[in-house]
């Protein structure tokens, strides 16, 4: 698992690439949390376009770093862009949605 970060403003994006698994998550994470303890931003997006497998690791992935926006500022935000389907209904039964908007790939965005 590889990520991939640009920060610009207010806005972190984290392009996650690869599977994010047990094994792997750790250092994501340790990645992300290190540019938003500096960058303090207002909105984080986690784009999923190359993410070729994820277990439950993804969705604690998730959660953690919106804990870590909101303890940051209580107005920032999380977006979860470019996910399948499938790991959408997943990301919305583990109640993602209720912390982040989560947005399908959509092939015209190419």
């Amino acid at each position: 698992m590889n990520v991939t970060i640009e920060a610009s403003g207010s806005i972190v994006i984290a392009y996650l690439i690869g599977e994010i698994d047990h094994h792997t998550a750790a250092e994501v994470r340790e990645k992300i949390d290190s540019i938003i303890k500096f960058k303090k931003p207002n909105h984080l997006i986690l784009d999923f376009r190359n993410v070729t497998f994820m277990d439950s690791s993804g969705i604690g992935l998730v959660m953690g770093r919106y804990r870590l926006l909101q303890s940051i500022s209580q107005s920032a935000g999380l977006e979860i862009k470019n996910v399948t389907p499938q790991t959408k209904k997943i990301m919305e039964l583990a109640g993602l949605g209720r912390i982040a908007m989560i947005k399908e790939y959509k092939r015209d965005e190419d």
